[in-house]
């Protein structure tokens, strides 16, 4: 089994646009039901925070030049999404918060968001593949 923070990124980011379109497509299913309350998905600011706090640890590699890359230790813990409620809006007099303007682009949004991870991740198994063979 190939293991790597990239590929590991790379499967959360996955299982992330596939929570989100489970979340989005039971806010569309729930449009009219009274008092149903929206979710969605946080992922993206949580692995932006990974990134850039990357927990304060570094691996101390000497440099002899200050423009020499740092070393790191990669990521660490690499988040997992969660799905949050909205209650801070509400739309419909029916104590229903689901617009599905919002909804819809957001659907949209998140299928062009995974068509581009399917391909990232197709790129690296490639790569792999080429170390593999030698090629």
């Amino acid at each position: 089994m190939i293991q790597s923070t990239q590929l590991n990124v790379l499967e959360n980011s996955l299982d992330a646009a596939m929570l989100r379109q489970k979340v989005i497509a039971n806010n569309i299913s729930n449009i009219d039901t009274p008092h149903f309350q929206s979710k969605q998905v946080v992922f993206e600011s949580l692995l932006q925070e990974a990134m850039e706090g990357n927990n304060g640890r570094t691996l101390g590699a000497y440099r002899t030049n200050q423009r020499h890359i740092p070393f790191g230790t990669g990521l660490g813990n690499i988040p997992q999404a969660r799905t949050m409620t909205n209650n801070q809006t509400l739309i419909q007099n029916n104590g229903n918060n689901v617009d599905i303007d919002f909804e819809m682009s957001q659907q949209a949004k998140n299928t062009i968001w995974y068509n581009g991870l399917v391909q990232l991740t197709n790129g690296y198994f490639t790569k792999m593949k080429s170390v593999v063979e030698g090629g």
